[in-house]
């Protein structure tokens, strides 16, 4: 192309521009983003505010981030931050609340930076807490940090003025989190180390009631708080502590604990009289029989009141040799007279553990003597649950037969299918725990295995004509008398179908050989095919491990109703 082209020209002169152009922007944008500069309002709307600040296009900022919108016109001066010249629409990026932050940010980064406090005004309320004005910047305090104790008018604080301490700094998100009961909690702490230094355990001091709960009250000795836990209040049983405390009540009390470390401090009213326990160990002397008042019960015991002061514990375990005692209120009720035996005695602890059962023998002494395992034994079937039947074989000793010791042939799903309550039954002694106080005991244990006692009358390969009782897809199961039931996996069976139920039938009678009998897994296996190679040829062929596992997965006593049968499976020759 010629040098005089015009189009060539052209283009160069455009090019000159663009690169003119950018070089400007660049220049312009170095020198002035990132820092607050003057400008104009040229248009007021209803959530924005127009603002020329010299640049090639003008900005735009949310009405909301102007602390007094109303007082704003068109053509005020005010100060921006400028983030960025131009965002996607071509609009200078432009803040004022980062303007205003950025303005004060080394202020309350001193303040920060050196854990002092500084003064601020409660100017709203907002979710969460309070904003605070903080040198003409909003801060954040939150609701946990207003008080030491919850205000419920917040609005009648709005306006006031409070020292605040500055729990956190963000300034790319202008935030500014502050603490009034950072403050207060200071102020507290040094009026309560200025007590506690004062007091010592075992100082009598005067004190107001401040609050009471149900655990005790606490009680206000000039500036600190000391706990009178509920125990502490009376020698003798108290139920809740304003039986014997009311609320701006002046007591006298004794300083018992204190807590450096956290700075609490225990408090004592009865430790102003002498403690009835002194006597107790020469009194109540383990092994004692001694009477007493029920005076409190719980889920786990029984509390007896010895005398006026001293109180024992019988704990649920120690009620009784043989009943299963769900709550001790089956047994005994407030307000008994009852004997019971001392067990153990604990001065430091003020705690007498007592013991009702031993009041009379122990049944389970020498149960072993009486019931050897493997005796039998006859008894009454006492109760039915979901798993078992418990049946007393004597005078408060109960054992429990479980399901699957109740039949060696059926599932048993509830015992009520073979025992009903106070029927009297024959049992085994299968296992004793005498720490647990526990007997297992066998029903069908008193009848022979009808699986081992057919393997003794029938050895392997020996032939066998049962009926088929059901039908399934893996085989067919017949029945071999005495209720057990054996299984002739489809694969050895003679006629071949898609499924038994093709070429077979419920009822019909099939010759087989015996294949496996297993007292432990209850399993039987079966085969026809055998039986017809044994007269064809005399071999007796081995049965593949999986043509048997349909037999070993049911479980002992289930029938086909309850067993889905099993489809797609593959068949082995």
């Amino acid at each position: 192309m010629a040098e005089d082209d015009p189009i060539q020209v052209i283009e160069e002169q455009d090019l000159d521009e663009e690169m003119i152009s950018r070089l400007y922007e660049e220049t312009l944008k170095s020198v002035q983003e990132g820092k607050i500069i003057e400008g104009s309002i040229v248009k007021l709307g209803k959530r924005e505010v127009i603002v020329d600040v010299g640049l090639k296009s003008e900005g735009v900022i949310p009405l909301s981030e102007f602390k007094d919108p109303g007082q704003l016109k068109e053509g005020d001066k005010i100060e921006v931050y400028l983030e960025s010249t131009e965002d996607e629409e071509g609009l200078a990026v432009l803040s004022k609340q980062k303007a205003d932050f950025l303005k004060v940010w080394e202020d309350i980064q001193g303040i920060y930076d050196q854990g002092s406090s500084i003064q601020g005004k409660i100017i709203r309320r907002v979710k969460g807490g309070m904003i605070v004005d903080i040198l003409g910047v909003d801060a954040f305090l939150p609701g946990s940090q207003i008080d030491l104790h919850p205000i419920r008018d917040l609005d009648a604080i709005v306006g006031e003025n409070f020292d605040f301490s500055i729990l956190k700094l963000n300034w790319k998100r202008r935030n500014v989190v502050v603490s009034r009961r950072k403050i207060l909690e200071a102020k507290r702490d040094k009026m309560r180390q200025e007590i506690l230094e004062e007091l010592e355990e075992g100082q009598i001091r005067e004190g107001v009631v401040k609050n009471i709960t149900d655990y005790g009250a606490f009680i206000d000795l000039g500036g600190v708080d000391g706990l009178l836990h509920i125990t502490d209040i009376s020698w003798g049983r108290v139920i809740h502590p304003s039986e014997h405390l009311s609320m701006g009540q002046k007591i006298s009390v004794k300083v018992i604990g204190i807590d450096e470390e956290r700075k609490r401090v225990s408090l004592g009213m009865k430790q102003l009289t002498s403690p009835p326990w002194e006597r107790v160990p020469e009194k109540y002397v383990v092994g004692k029989t001694i009477k007493g008042k029920v005076v409190s019960i719980t889920d786990y015991g029984v509390f007896v009141e010895l005398e006026k002061g001293v109180e024992g514990l019988i704990h649920i375990s120690e009620l009784s040799w043989t009943q299963r005692i769900r709550h001790p209120s089956d047994l005994l009720s407030v307000g008994d007279e009852i004997s019971c035996v001392v067990i153990d005695v604990n001065p430091e602890k003020e705690q007498i553990s007592l013991s009702f059962r031993k009041t009379t023998p122990d049944p389970w002494e020498g149960i072993e003597e009486r019931h050897p395992v493997g005796s039998t034994a006859t008894g009454r079937v006492k109760t039915l649950t979901n798993f078992g039947a418990f049946v007393e074989i004597e005078n408060g000793i109960d054992g429990l037969i479980h399901v699957s010791d109740m039949s060696w042939t059926e599932r048993v799903s509830h015992p009520s299918e073979e025992v009903k309550e106070a029927d009297q039954v024959e049992v085994v002694i299968l296992q004793i725990d005498k720490e647990q106080r526990r007997i297992s005991l066998g029903m069908k244990q008193t009848k022979p295995d009808p699986v081992l006692s057919f393997s003794e009358t029938h050895p392997l390969h020996s032939e066998i004509t049962a009926k088929i009782s059901h039908l399934l897809d893996s085989g067919a199961l017949v029945d071999l008398g005495s209720g057990l039931t054996g299984f002739v996996p489809f694969s050895h069976m003679m006629r071949k179908g898609k499924s038994p139920a093709e070429k077979y039938v419920v009822e019909e009678e099939i010759s087989c050989l015996l294949h496996e009998v297993n007292p432990e897994t209850r399993r039987i296996i079966l085969s026809e095919t055998s039986y017809y190679d044994v007269l064809k040829e005399g071999k007796v062929p081995d049965i593949p491990e999986d043509d048997a596992q349909a037999s070993a997965q049911r479980p002992e006593g289930e029938s086909p109703e309850e067993k889905k049968p099993r489809r797609g499976r593959k068949k082995k020759s």
